[in-house]
């Protein structure tokens, strides 16, 4: 009898968010959860579940090493806004490219102006995140913008379009001590400008990630991106133009550093849309909380950066909160 009841598959509907590839790669609790049994050996269990994370991971070290790649070109005298006009073109030709293959995506006047204006959002989110990477070391400057998923939750709370429960106010709490650790005990001491441009971009993906759970949940990704890349092409190019700007980098160390970092962010734009597809988007984001930490890993051992132990420790303490803040909340 309780043979017969081991292999009973459970009939409840799988949730949402939750592909099936990526449920057979689960562990026998959350395929509990989810609703469904596997009978497959631990081993192809193993390997299914690397498999289906692969794609987000791959995102995660392709925007760790751009961080550290920003910080190379800004080293080699490349003007921000010039760095960030040449991604956004190298970026909107790839999505071009990307958006012609398979289905023609449609979207109506609302999706347009909304995805628009989330560019014109996202423009100021990485150009405060590169302000920040030239102000501060790469581990600060990405560690502090790696406070939005906090501020995003508590927003999300207030404005009533999510529950915080006690356990995630108390992980914020954690993680926003964890960043003060880390930053007080910073050896050379810090310019305040590129703490408050690392929150400026946090800020930033605060406000874009609201408005796609508002008014974008649903919308063919591909078509939403397009336009929000349109946006940043338009707004950097526009601006560098007319401040007649054009500050490329002076060392060809520089300009492999800015060809490579356009390429590895391009790329994780494809990546994280597949994640999304195979694994949702709550687990996506989960593993994407690998960024900073190969960011904190690439900067040592490229740039030289030092992180002594008391920071280390405030940086520890804030990645583990935030994670368990995204499970709990």
């Amino acid at each position: 009898m309780e043979e017969r009841r081991g292999r009973r598959r459970c009939r409840r509907p799988i949730r949402r968010g939750l592909s099936k590839p990526f449920i057979a790669g689960c562990g026998p609790r959350l395929r509990r959860v989810c609703g469904h049994e596997s009978h497959e050996s631990p081993f192809r269990l193993a390997v299914r579940f690397v498999f289906h994370s692969a794609p987000a991971v791959a995102a995660a070290i392709a925007l760790g090493i751009s961080d550290v790649l920003a910080k190379l070109i800004l080293a080699a005298e490349g003007g921000v806004l010039t760095t960030l006009a040449f991604r956004s073109v190298v970026g909107l030709a790839f999505v071009t490219t990307w958006l012609y293959v398979g289905r023609r995506p449609r979207a109506d006047a609302r999706v347009r102006f909304i995805s628009f204006g989330t560019g014109l959002l996202f423009a100021g989110l990485i150009f405060c995140l590169f302000k920040a990477i030239e102000a501060i070391d790469v581990p600060t400057a990405v560690l502090t913008y790696f406070s939005y998923p906090l501020l995003t939750g508590l927003a999300a709370a207030a404005a009533g379009l999510d529950r915080l429960r006690w356990q995630g106010l108390v992980c914020a709490l954690a993680a926003f001590f964890g960043l003060a650790v880390m930053i007080g005990a910073h050896p050379a001491g810090l310019a305040l400008a590129g703490i408050a441009f690392g929150l400026g971009a946090a800020c930033c993906r605060t406000g874009v990630l609201l408005i796609t759970r508002a008014f974008l949940v649903g919308e063919d990704a591909r078509l939403t991106t397009w336009y929000s890349v349109v946006a940043q092409a338009l707004i950097f190019v526009a601006v560098s133009l007319g401040a007649r700007t054009w500050n490329p980098p002076q060392t060809s160390v520089g300009w492999a550093a800015l060809v490579a970092m356009s390429v590895a962010t391009t790329v994780s734009i494809l990546v994280i849309f597949v994640s999304t597809v195979r694994i949702g988007p709550f687990r996506t984001a989960l593993i994407m909380n690998l960024e900073p930490l190969i960011a904190v890993i690439l900067s040592a051992l490229i740039l030289g950066d030092i992180i002594t132990p008391l920071q280390a420790a405030g940086s520890g303490i804030m990645l583990a909160a935030l994670i368990a803040f995204q499970l709990w909340r």
